[in-house]
């Protein structure tokens, strides 16, 4: 039995599409064919392409872990920033679109108040507030944007990578490069992706100093 469209159905439609192809490939026309549908039918829920991602964007924030009320702000904030890299590991395509909507849903206005709730209940100032949430943010789609480009994803495949390109250049001429390619990349175990959470506790670690001086 075919299942009635709606617009959950659309967004969820919309967010395998774009976990399978990119952002960049997906149409309102691609995304009928996807439903089995005529992109009039699309329209008549979503008046263009820009509403569609808004309301991607929404539930993929709603996939988002709310940092615990229970919690120490800074154990809290981790469990959410845990949840982020992990959310958009799965949606690679969302890091650029995650804080740029202008019409935001009410999953995305929810967890902005529940991480702002975590920080002033933590005790921190305002003004740290927004340094604190500037940076992890930074930190957090930063990363899942570098992890995205890298060859393989920056998983052990990526040794592969590394020894085709330390092959094509000159040693005598990027010696670091190739050192710590070799020493440290190219060995059993590397993996991008480990470096993660040592760079956010750093960022937790000296957002809590700079609280307790507050």
């Amino acid at each position: 039995m075919t299942r009635k469209l709606s617009k959950g159905r659309i967004v969820e439609a919309a967010l395998a599409l774009a976990d399978e192809t990119g952002m960049e490939r997906l149409t309102i026309r691609r995304l009928a064919d996807a439903l089995g549908v005529g992109p009039m039918s699309v329209y008549h829920y979503f008046p263009n392409k820009e509403a569609i991602i808004d309301a991607m964007v929404d539930a993929v924030f709603a996939q988002i872990a709310l940092p615990p009320e229970d919690e120490h702000w800074k154990p809290a904030l981790r469990i959410r920033c845990l949840s982020v890299r992990d959310v958009l590991g799965r949606h690679r395509w969302a890091p650029p679109y995650m804080e740029s909507r202008t019409s935001p849903g009410p999953a995305t206005l929810r967890h902005h108040d529940a991480v702002l709730g975590c920080l002033r209940r933590g005790g921190l100032p305002n003004e740290l507030v927004a340094h604190a949430y500037a940076i992890v943010d930074s930190y957090l789609y930063g990363f899942a944007l570098e992890e995205a480009a890298l060859p393989a994803g920056g998983g052990e495949g990526i040794r592969e990578v590394a020894v085709e390109i330390a092959a094509a250049f000159d040693p005598e001429a990027y010696p670091h490069l190739l050192a710590f390619t070799m020493e440290h990349v190219m060995q059993p175990g590397y993996r991008f992706a480990d470096s993660f959470e040592f760079g956010l506790d750093l960022i937790l670690d000296g957002l809590e100093r700079a609280a307790a001086e507050s």
